[in-house]
């Protein structure tokens, strides 16, 4: 089973950071740190989503239809001209359904913690969520996943096996009051800045030469 270090080390995770990167005007390295921080962060609030049946089947049903996995089978293409609006519309309204109203404390915690300002990593989001839905869809396809336990232990394996407490800290963030500790907290560890090298902020950290 592919958890999300291995997309992001692979090479079509160097198009997909080469390719956000040109779409946004940001430096790769800055592209590379937002979305290393930004996918386990989806997938920490698909994982919470699918705790509620409502919130499993809705994640089901659309990882069957639209969210097959085919947006990854062409990233030249996606990329080459400008991605499409269509697909930054869609990641909009990914991004509201799985963030909710965190979604600006989200935006926030990550422009703080990369230096990119938070319009830009508002921006790098909408384009993350549709490719984070597309990888997550191919994976459910494979593993021939069919109800909500099998979801989430998939998501629970594609965020790599985390230890509790990183688990435990994506959640907080994502029913944090927006007073911005736990955000530092959470950012400290995916991108292994901090106490927390440990679990996926030190691989990140790792991948991305921090």
């Amino acid at each position: 089973m592919s958890g999300l270090l291995d997309l992001l080390s692979s090479p079509m995770g160097k198009q997909l950071i080469s390719g956000v990167s040109g779409q946004t005007g940001q430096p790769e390295n800055k592209t590379a740190d937002v979305l290393s921080m930004a996918m386990p962060l989806l997938l920490g609030a698909m994982k919470k989503n699918v705790s509620s049946a409502q919130g499993a089947e809705g994640l089901m049903n659309a990882l069957s239809s639209k969210h097959d996995g085919g947006l990854l089978d062409d990233l030249g293409g996606l990329f080459g001209g400008g991605v499409d609006q269509s697909v930054i519309k869609d990641g909009a309204g990914i991004l509201g359904h799985v963030f909710g109203g965190k979604q600006s404390n989200v935006e926030n915690a990550l422009s703080e913690k990369s230096g990119v300002d938070a319009g830009t990593v508002a921006q790098i989001l909408k384009i993350a969520a549709p490719l984070v839905m597309a990888y997550l869809g191919r994976q459910k396809a494979q593993s021939n996943v069919s109800d909500a336990n099998g979801l989430n232990s998939l998501l629970g394996s594609m965020l790599g096996g985390q230890p509790e407490q990183n688990q435990s800290l994506i959640t907080t963030l994502l029913d944090a009051d927006g007073d911005g500790s736990v955000l530092d907290d959470v950012a400290g560890m995916v991108m292994g800045t901090g106490k927390k090298k440990s679990g996926l902020g030190g691989l990140l950290g790792g991948l991305f030469g921090k």
